[in-house]
């Protein structure tokens, strides 16, 4: 089980080195103390447990970066391991997107892929000896009696009738539930802690109930299923877990935690709690995003528009950007709410590096060139990626017929608007310096559906050899070389920065009804005719944006803007800089 072979280590896509840390977090100072002292025997090993009912999200990223990071930065092992334990809300699709993420952000768990239900017969014997040690019992209460018998926070709780049944009753009911001799819900195992303790969660909790349905892994097998308490902790035992780190809501549940473990006798990992991520715009509750899905609020569990993994894979985010993300907001002890426009900016961070530029008009205002030759096609020369020069240039096709973006030109233009107007001169990109000349409009509508322009042939390249300047330049396309394609605007799916927190409000009645515009008639430049799911590109002056892998079609991409060029969060800090 913790052999170096397959350790969890990733290979270091880019930002999750804790070299530069200015100080550890405190998660990091614990693992260091015990490697100090040599509480595990200098070992580190962590894991990952998701719940197959949903697809991960961006939260999970930061669990997932932290368990596999810790191992990777400690020569340690890190586990992915499934707590299945709810049939009735879990899924196979879950289990394999579950698989998909995690290898997608750059981790490997090596051998050592498991589940809470490889450990049921053991889970059962365990709760075996605790009936026998006269610490469970066999309560036949309802559910809705449980829960008031329990107390509040305020108030001790009541005994249940039926928790001084003796060890034989205890053991007898126990294996018949097992049986399946009685029907779901009307008997389950509790552990006999103390009924009056301040914590609720050692108020005699649950450890089984009977449930059938038919489990992904193990069929029908069994119609009792332990809960996530007496699961985890034994879990993590079982698989001799150092360092068992979860996040904050937990905390009241360490004391059962170490309960567990210390009346069984059993090697005792240390639960350690941090902070969950919160993300303005959007949330991160599974209840509220599978609401999002079931009721078709977004396009399901990959739709851009979604914090899942899923669709921030779909949207155009690379798992360098996110893991830097998740490096930058680092583990702390105290909720909060981090800017969205951070994670947007981890993403222009790694894509300015690495994105091929190209032209595409969004919104195509046709222009004619009246003293370029008709039929003459030339070829401008453009530069892929400044920021790498490694990645060359390439040819783009200029002709008579051209596309502009539609607001670049305006009639009667404000005093601060640079780009195109009639008598105005510009440059286009990598061309020349273009002036408009004529106004051509629907005569029955009034709109604009043309511009006459002409072009100084002597400024090939965008300069004027008489050294003239314009102040703006223009992206364009070749009319007739131009590929007609999809392209979608995603924008925040809400249109307040924590719509789940709004008292006595459903969290849906601020989606943004603009956070998905689509434009079907957009006109890329010809380089773009074949562009494979998954690539992204920037578009100049556009933003970023990534072929979509679900809906694009061989010679017919389907274009998701990721992440539009303005950039909040470099502005943010450097506000921030200026006032400190």
């Amino acid at each position: 089980m913790e052999s170096e072979a397959g350790n969890g280590k990733a290979g270091k896509k880019g930002t999750s080195e804790s070299k530069g840390r200015e100080s550890k977090d405190f998660i990091r100072a614990i693992i260091e103390e015990d490697l100090r002292t040599n509480k595990y025997g200098g070992r580190v090993h962590t894991r990952f447990p998701p719940e197959p009912n949903g697809y991960l999200h961006i939260g999970h990223a930061k669990s997932i970066c932290l368990n596999f990071g810790i191992a990777e930065e400690y020569n340690g092992l890190c586990n992915l391991r499934f707590d299945d334990t709810n049939p009735s809300k879990e899924d196979v699709e879950y289990v394999n997107s579950i698989i998909e993420d995690v290898r997608w952000l750059g981790y490997d768990w090596g051998d050592r892929l498991y589940y809470a239900s490889d450990y049921f017969e053991q889970l059962y014997e365990y709760a075996i000896e605790l009936i026998k040690m006269g610490k469970a019992y066999v309560c036949d209460l309802s559910p809705e009696e449980i829960r008031q018998y329990r107390g509040t926070l305020t108030e001790p709780g009541k005994e249940s009738p039926y928790r001084n049944r003796s060890v034989e009753e205890n053991l007898d009911l126990f294996r018949r539930m097992r049986a399946g001799e009685f029907p779901d819900g009307s008997r389950v195992l509790r552990a006999k802690i103390d009924m009056s303790s301040p914590n609720l969660n050692m108020r005699d909790p649950v450890m089984y109930r009977i449930l059938r349905a038919e489990h992904h892994r193990t069929g029908n097998k069994w119609c009792i299923y332990p809960l996530y308490d007496f699961t985890h902790c034994l879990s993590d035992s079982i698989e001799r877990i150092t360092h068992s780190i979860c996040t904050l809501e937990f905390e009241d549940h360490r004391p059962l935690y170490d309960w567990f473990l210390d009346q069984l006798g059993v090697y005792h990992p240390q639960q350690i709690e941090f902070a969950r991520l919160n993300l303005s715009y959007t949330v991160l509750s599974k209840r509220k995003l599978t609401e999002l899905v079931n009721g078709g609020y977004v396009d399901g569990w990959d739709d851009p528009r979604m914090p899942t993994l899923a669709g921030l894979r779909r949207r155009g985010y690379t798992p360098e950007s996110i893991r830097d993300f998740c490096d930058r907001i680092g583990v702390a002890k105290r909720e909060s709410v981090v800017d969205i426009a951070l994670l947007e900016h981890c993403l222009r961070v790694d894509l300015n590096k690495r994105a091929p530029r190209v032209m595409a008009v969004l919104n195509p205002l046709k222009v004619v060139i009246e003293n370029f030759p008709e039929g003459l096609v030339e070829e401008m020369e453009a530069i892929n990626n400044p920021e790498d020069p490694s990645m060359g240039t390439r040819k783009v096709p200029f002709s008579r017929t051209l596309y502009i973006e539609r607001d670049d030109f305006m009639e009667d233009p404000p005093k601060k608007f640079y780009r195109l107007a009639p008598g105005r001169e510009v440059r286009l990109r990598y061309a020349f310096f273009i002036k408009c000349v004529d106004v051509i409009k629907d005569p029955n509508t009034g709109e604009i559906v043309e511009l006459r322009c002409i072009y100084d042939p002597e400024t090939r390249g965008g300069a004027a050899p008489d050294g003239r300047k314009v102040k703006a330049t223009l992206h364009w396309v070749s009319a007739n070389h131009a590929v007609t394609a999809k392209v979608r605007i995603y924008d925040h799916l809400f249109t307040v920065p924590e719509p789940g927190a709004i008292k006595d409000s459903d969290f849906k009645e601020f989606i943004n009804p603009e956070s998905l515009i689509e434009l079907n008639n957009c006109k890329l430049e010809p380089s773009l005719k074949n562009a494979k799911p998954g690539s992204f590109y920037q578009f100049e002056r556009q933003g970023y944006f990534c072929v979509d892998t679900k809906d694009s079609t061989e010679n017919s991409p389907v274009f998701n803007r990721s992440v539009a060029l303005r950039d909040t969060w470099a502005k943010i800090k450097k506000k921030q800089e200026a006032k400190s």
